[in-house]
């Protein structure tokens, strides 16, 4: 690609755009992962029009011709965890299974999360997610005990830093059961995600059936959440075992407490287990609560059905197809990143829709899949009126060189250009060893 216009003001000349990822959607009978050639205008930052190739009149504007090269929106990363993030090297999984992940990060949590390391390594993550074409970005933060009153207080500080590039959110991550079971240190908790403006969350019962302790602990929390006009994202159901089953009941909970706001429920790697019958069911539950549900593949591929010396089974993913078939709100994201729960990934939502399409197979569908890179994350986080390319919308793309779906899936395009308001931005990647100091 020729180097990209200094201005704020061009033509992005022959680009391949995907209608599903424009405000104007894609017409009606048209392949939802079909891309058009377009020309986009761009003045002081903003997009003014989409025109067809070649009508475009406006001679006082520079011609960037990107030869068919694909243009998206910039992406929505709707679950990470950023104060996790990079402790791999100073505290690795010691088998790859989910309570060696719970063990070791436990123990670095509470030897190391300083205020310093915590922001030093919230911020190298979110260059990483800046350079590969993040927009916006929600984090769940641990929020027990002690490290609520150092991690809030510095995701406010990044949160103000990164403002205008990254627009970051943050969920209090705790057990659910801390609503009855510590009500003091749960009342404190609600306090503080009530001022930072932040989402409540809690992590539901790994392998157990349903028990009443839960419900208790549920209607505690919708109440809490309630009181404050909180909205809720819950760790849901990641385990391989079919008695796991507390997404029906955050479902009922939702009903019962008759939650106005917005609930997110993470993994549910369970529901894949279940009997069809009772799969059906939990899926109708969830459609009346109005729950979204958010499957991270990379990380759960990596944890579920691990055990030394075998082959893995499953894939350890929600089923996605029949979620989105009955009308369900849902997302994929990159989860945890260089730490004991995930060894690898980077915070590039590309990356993420790349294996998420090859994990629960995308491909061979008449889905609108693409939009899990920016419009339907955007909406389950509050921001309805961005996630799209939009006539009058800020000039906000990740370019690549990839003409079609499948040239853009097969590769990294780590010569990706990222563009903010209008204008190119560095996408070198920090070096890792800026970290080598917290280790």
């Amino acid at each position: 690609m020729a180097s990209f216009p200094s201005s704020t003001s061009y033509i992005l000349a022959n680009s391949h755009v995907a209608p599903v990822l424009t405000a104007d959607g894609a017409p009606k009978g048209a392949k939802p992962d079909a891309f058009e050639l377009r020309d986009i205008v761009v003045r002081d930052g903003r997009i003014t029009s989409f025109q067809a190739p070649g009508q475009t009149r406006a001679e006082d504007l520079i011609r960037h011709d990107l030869r068919g090269g694909i243009v998206l929106p910039r992406f929505f990363d709707l679950h990470t965890h950023i104060d996790k993030g990079h402790i791999f090297a100073r505290s690795p999984n010691p088998d790859g299974t989910f309570l060696g992940a719970r063990m070791a990060t436990l123990n670095d949590r509470e030897n190391r999360w300083s205020a310093d390391d915590v922001r030093a390594r919230m911020d190298f993550a979110l260059r990483c997610a800046y350079a590969h074409g993040t927009s916006a970005l929600r984090t769940h933060l641990d929020s027990l005990g002690k490290q609520a009153a150092i991690s809030w207080p510095v995701f406010a500080e990044v949160r103000e830093a990164w403002r205008g590039r990254i627009e970051l959110q943050a969920v209090a991550l705790q057990p659910t059961e801390l609503a009855i079971d510590d009500e003091p240190q749960f009342k404190a908790l609600v306090d503080i995600v009530d001022k930072a403006g932040g989402v409540l969350g809690g992590l539901t019962f790994m392998g157990n059936p349903p028990d009443e302790k839960l419900d208790r602990a549920l209607d505690r929390t919708f109440q809490a959440a309630s009181a404050h006009g909180l909205d809720l994202d819950f760790h849901v159901d990641e385990s391989d075992s079919a008695d796991a089953r507390s997404l029906e009941q955050i479902a009922l909970a939702a009903l019962r407490n008759k939650f106005k706001g917005r609930i997110t429920a993470g993994h549910c790697c369970s529901l894949a287990l279940q009997s069809g019958a009772h799969r059906a069911c939990v899926i109708e539950r969830i459609g009346e609560a109005g729950i979204a549900v958010v499957s991270l593949p990379m990380c759960n591929m990596y944890l579920q059905d691990r055990t030394a010396g075998r082959t893995p089974r499953w894939r350890g993913i929600t089923p996605l197809h029949e979620l989105d078939k009955a009308g369900i709100a849902v997302a994929v994201a990159s989860d945890n990143t260089r730490d004991p729960f995930y060894a690898y990934g980077d915070l590039d939502m590309l990356e993420v829709f790349r294996e998420a399409t090859r994990i629960a197979q995308f491909d061979h569908t008449d889905r609108p899949w693409l939009r899990l890179m920016g419009p339907a994350p955007a909406k389950i986080m509050r921001m309805e009126d961005t996630g799209v390319l939009r006539v009058g919308g800020p000039a906000d793309f990740v370019i690549t060189r990839a003409r079609t779906l499948n040239e853009l899936l097969c590769r990294p395009w780590s010569d990706r250009i990222v563009v903010v308001h209008g204008k190119a931005v560095d996408t070198t990647l920090p070096d890792y060893s800026e970290l080598d100091r917290l280790a």
